[in-house]
């Protein structure tokens, strides 16, 4: 029974992840943060070592990813996302178990259905990114601390840190459940530890660089980021993104949270205590990235389904996420224009000529580049954003999008020189353009123009 359930579940997981997982192919166009990542994991099994070289996330994710690129001759896309769709669709079943243990078979089959049809999680799950791996192991740990099973749970948590660093907030749980067990508690965190260091062992062994690392992304979550200026207050914000991500079942998980609290049972307390530490990891970020909220979906789906009457009303209220999750993929199942702009770039600007260009506009592989600097609350002024410079250091093209330009322009009072120089390019007349889709998720738009007479 519970393998029918799950599988009635798993069928749209699949098809809501696999459509839209080739857009934009084969540039990294879904999310700008894939660059990051898939390059690095080629170059592990392409003679570059088993180092990253690169610890604003820890390895584990590089090595998931490294086996689809052992027989190309360049880093693909397209096969990293295979092991995007196969996390998304483990943190499905890890759901599934993580309810069913907690409350029973009808919570088993919410939970997973939750995650199933979640926006974010589904979006994600198109991505070689880490958080969707960060929160398949956040689910399974604490499916497995639930259970009684310390020692594997400890593993789990290891490799939940060695996919994102929050995943180090699983000792809470932990420690939590095991207070009474202080030896098996003890053998939890050693064994966590080691499953974090034989899947990562260059962050420590060049600790010093990857504690810079950590710092400088946690400095750029605590300044904010480009976009998110006008948000409101942290808790709003995030509130705000949860409703975007699980719309009206989010009111029926915080019902849950109350049940929860007056009974606290084992799984209760297990659940609350990831639930709370990892909020309150949140509330110093000014950075309310959607894909923040994801280790906090499993635990939000299982109070959704905590008593019977619950996870009805959960199920009934899943169709709003899974409506969103439909446009969704529909709106990616297009043709992303942008990659007509890197085929007219590749057939009408000469080779050697150089180009500049925004962030999260187009890769530009084995073309000479200048890329402008991302701006962000507390970042200097990037002297490249200026016509005349850009054209005595020899670039001939500029590639802007609606991804910086437009955000910079909403801002142009915390951004005024960036704003200013946007602005001066409505003087020039792009040689190509991508109009934008402004759906959900958008495809910004895109412009190149010829900046020398």
């Amino acid at each position: 029974m519970d393998v029918l359930l799950l599988a009635a579940v798993l069928l749209p997981a699949v098809l809501l992840r696999v459509v839209g997982a080739r857009s934009g192919l084969p540039l990294p166009l879904l999310n700008p943060d894939e660059t990051n990542i898939v390059p690095r994991a080629w170059e592990l099994v392409h003679g570059g070592g088993l180092d990253p070289g690169w610890y604003d996330y820890p390895s584990l994710v590089f090595l998931l990813v490294a086996p689809t690129q052992v027989a190309l001759d360049e880093p693909s896309y397209g096969t990293a996302r295979v092991v995007a769709v196969g996390l998304g669709l483990a943190g499905v079943v890890a759901a599934w178990w993580l309810g069913r243990v907690s409350a029973g078979r009808l919570a088993g089959l919410t939970c997973a259905a939750v995650v199933a049809v979640a926006t974010t999680h589904v979006a994600y799950s198109r991505m070689a990114v880490t958080d969707v791996a960060l929160t398949v192991g956040v689910t399974a740990c604490l499916a497995l601390i639930a259970t009684g099973r310390l020692e594997w749970a400890g593993v789990v948590a290891g490799l939940a840190a060695s996919a994102k660093y929050p995943g180090v907030l699983l000792l809470v749980p932990l420690v939590v459940a095991g207070l009474a067990l202080r030896r098996r508690l003890a053998r939890a965190l050693a064994l966590m530890v080691a499953a974090f260091l034989i899947t990562s062992p260059f962050v420590a062994l060049h600790a010093d660089e990857s504690w810079a690392d950590f710092r400088r992304v946690q400095s750029l979550a605590r300044d904010g980021w480009l976009g998110f200026e006008d948000d409101p207050a942290t808790p709003l914000a995030f509130g705000l993104r949860l409703w975007e991500t699980i719309g009206p079942v989010a009111l029926v998980g915080f019902l849950g949270l109350g049940i929860a609290i007056r009974r606290r049972t084992r799984s209760d307390l297990v659940l609350l205590s990831f639930g709370v530490t990892y909020a309150l990891s949140l509330l110093g970020s000014n950075a309310h990235f959607d894909r923040y909220l994801l280790p906090l979906l499993p635990v939000l789906a299982v109070l959704a389904s905590r008593v019977p009457p619950l996870a009805v009303a959960t199920l009934a209220l899943a169709i709003v996420p899974l409506w969103w999750s439909v446009a969704d993929a529909r709106s990616l199942a297009t043709r992303d224009r942008r990659v007509d702009a890197a085929a007219w770039i590749e057939r009408f600007v000469p080779p050697d000529e150089r180009l500049a260009a925004d962030p999260s506009t187009l890769s530009l592989q084995g073309r000479p580049v200048t890329r402008l600097e991302l701006p962000g609350p507390g970042r200097p002024f990037d002297v490249d954003r200026d016509l005349d410079r850009l054209r005595a250091g020899g670039v001939r093209w500029l590639v802007v999008g609606g991804a910086v330009t437009d955000r910079v322009l909403a801002a142009a009072d915390a951004y005024p020189r960036e704003a200013r120089f946007y602005r001066g390019l409505t003087r020039l007349t792009p040689v190509y353009e991508v109009e934008g889709d402004e759906g959900r998720p958008s495809r910004p738009w895109l412009r190149v123009y010829r900046v020398y007479p």
